[in-house]
Order: structure tokens, then C-alpha cells, then sequence
């Protein structure tokens, strides 16, 4: 029975915690948490840049009052409605493997809402952007737990990316200001672009996945009932 309880054990651990610590000192955690902050940020900049530049993107490709709230409302449904599948998802296949894939495709589909011309394709690429970043918020939050196991620096932690995720809304509003009367709406989805290269470069090697460890005198192999 102890064999069996060990073989267990040993392998929920290969299967949730799928995060190595990025270096031997404390410091590449912390690297590492910046680096979710920025990813975070910039999930949370495309929920208010967005408002200052309606009045912009109404006029350019003729959305009625009606159909105009769709550029908010695709995103809000597709994020809020992949939360919880996001999380579920990031539980199965790994934290780091979900959050590359969502920045991925939070960063496609910011390029695809800077070329659009059309109002459903605009819709359409807002909607994938909602997805991306349903799965970047929820897979963030499970990283920060895994990199950071004590108590004290846990907190510190969330405090950290609470103060970034509260402060990016009102950024937002700032630069999507700034950006769509120096250049246009198109600018507002396109600065997400060397955001998200950076955050999937430095994530690659801040993020290490974890390889799976026998624990001495545990036996892998399936246990034999006499």
C-alpha cells in the first residue's frame, strides 16, 4: 500500500506542477514574475484602450450605435465565458504550454484587429482576442502560485500583480488617447504586438518546464498483488 500511495504521489506531481524554478536564486523568480505582470498588463490594457477609440473605429468602418457595442461585448463574452475552461485546460496540459498559447493568440488576433476593414472581421478577431485572454489571466494566477511556494513571498507576489492589474486599466485610457488622436484606432491593437513577442521570448527561457523526478526507492512501475 505505501508503494502504491508513493507511485501516486509521484505522479500528481509530474502531472500539476509543471513549473521548475527558473534559477537557483531567488532572483529569476521574481524575473519571472515580471514578466506575468507584463503579460497580464497587457490583457488588461485591451479592456479600457478600447473605449477611448470607439468613436474613431465607428466612424472608419460605419458601425451603427447598436452593432458598435459588439467590438466590447465579443471580447467580454468570449473572456469571461473561457475562464474557468482555461484554468481546467492549464490543469491538463501544463501552465507554461497554456500560457505560451495564449499569448500567441492574444498577439494574433491584436495583429488581426490592427488590419481589419470590415466590421465582422473586426468583431471576429475581438472575439479571439477574448479567448487569449481568458487563457493568459487565469494561467498567470496558477504560475505566480507555483514559482512562489513560501507564504510571506506568495503575497508579496499577488500583491504585485494585483497593483499592476488595477493600474492597467487606467493606463489604457491614457494611451488609447494618446494613440488614436497622434495616429489612428489601428495603433491600439498593434502595440500589442512588441508586447507580446516579448513576453513569449522572455517566458521561453524564464519559464522551465519541469521534468518529472523519481523519488529514490520509488519504483514507476505498475505494483503486482500477491
Amino acid at each position: 500500500m505505501k508503494l502504491i500511495k508513493a507511485n501516486r504521489l509521484s505522479l500528481r506531481e509530474a502531472l500539476t506542477d509543471d513549473l521548475a524554478p527558473t534559477t537557483g536564486r531567488s532572483s529569476g523568480r521574481w524575473f519571472a514574475l515580471m514578466v506575468l505582470c507584463l503579460g497580464a498588463l497587457m490583457i488588461v490594457l485591451d479592456t479600457t484602450i478600447v473605449n477611448v477609440a470607439l468613436p474613431s473605429i465607428r466612424q472608419d468602418l460605419g458601425f451603427s450605435e447598436t452593432s458598435l457595442a459588439w467590438v466590447v461585448n465579443a471580447y467580454l463574452l468570449t473572456f469571461g465565458g473561457f475562464l474557468l475552461l482555461a484554468g481546467r485546460l492549464g490543469d491538463l496540459f501544463g501552465h507554461r504550454r497554456l500560457f505560451l498559447i495564449g499569448i500567441t493568440l492574444f498577439t494574433l488576433a491584436s495583429l488581426a484587429c490592427g488590419l481589419a476593414t470590415t466590421q465582422g472581421f473586426l468583431v471576429t478577431a475581438r472575439a479571439i482576442q477574448g479567448l487569449g485572454g481568458a487563457i493568459v489571466s487565469v494561467v498567470a494566477l496558477s504560475l505566480i502560485m507555483n514559482l512562489f511556494v513560501e507564504p510571506a513571498e506568495r503575497a508579496r507576489a499577488m500583491g504585485v500583480y494585483g497593483f499592476v492589474s488595477a493600474g492597467g486599466g487606467s493606463v489604457g485610457v491614457l494611451l488609447g488617447g494618446l494613440l488614436t488622436s497622434t495616429l489612428n484606432w489601428h495603433w491600439i491593437f498593434l502595440v500589442n504586438l512588441p508586447i507580446g513577442a516579448v513576453v513569449f521570448a522572455l517566458s521561453g527561457m524564464l519559464l522551465q518546464p519541469r521534468t518529472a523526478r523519481r523519488p529514490p526507492g520509488v519504483s514507476m512501475s505498475p505494483a503486482r498483488s500477491s
